[in-house]
């Protein structure tokens, strides 16, 4: 959300957030970039939580019980802007997330967004598309909250 709010797309994007949890970045798209927004997770458990930070922001987002391999290209074809964040956390992640992604990229979906703390696995997933050259590792800082690291992973079309 903070990289977001310092790099800001256009409005009225569609944005889809994969392992979504919560999906409280596709929320924070929906208010500050009046995206459409599609949230996708493999455990239909944590819509009831999505709903209510939706409905405190006063969004809506659709949902999809999915898992990283059941987002097919053509689910992808109208997504301009695909997020993930703090989903890369083992390394048998990797490959599904490097899949998913090219996926993306053969969609022509604009901008990849993959964000995490710094994890090993992550490394591997940022390695995939840094090694082909084309996409860029952010390390992001935030002070507000409180300090916080990460990285990010960053796929533009232009880059491909």
């Amino acid at each position: 959300m903070d990289y977001l709010s310092n790099n800001r797309p256009a409005s009225g994007l569609n944005v889809m957030e994969i392992g979504c949890g919560w999906c409280l970045t596709g929320i924070f798209c929906a208010r500050s970039l009046n995206a459409t927004v599609t949230g996708v997770d493999i455990d239909p458990e944590v819509f009831p939580f999505l709903d209510l930070h939706a409905g405190i922001n006063r969004v809506t987002v659709s949902k999809r019980v999915s898992g990283f391999n059941g987002v097919s290209i053509n689910d992808l074809k109208s997504v301009d802007i695909l997020i993930g964040s703090d989903i890369c956390f083992w390394d048998s992640m990797v490959l599904p997330l490097k899949l998913i992604i090219n996926r993306a990229l053969r969609a022509g979906v604009k901008l990849i967004l993959m964000a995490d703390p710094g994890r090993e696995p992550f490394g591997s997933l940022c390695d995939q598309f840094l090694h082909r050259k084309c996409a860029d590792q952010i390390d992001w800082q935030t002070v507000r909250p409180r300090k916080i690291h990460g990285r990010i992973l960053k796929i533009e079309s232009n880059n491909r």
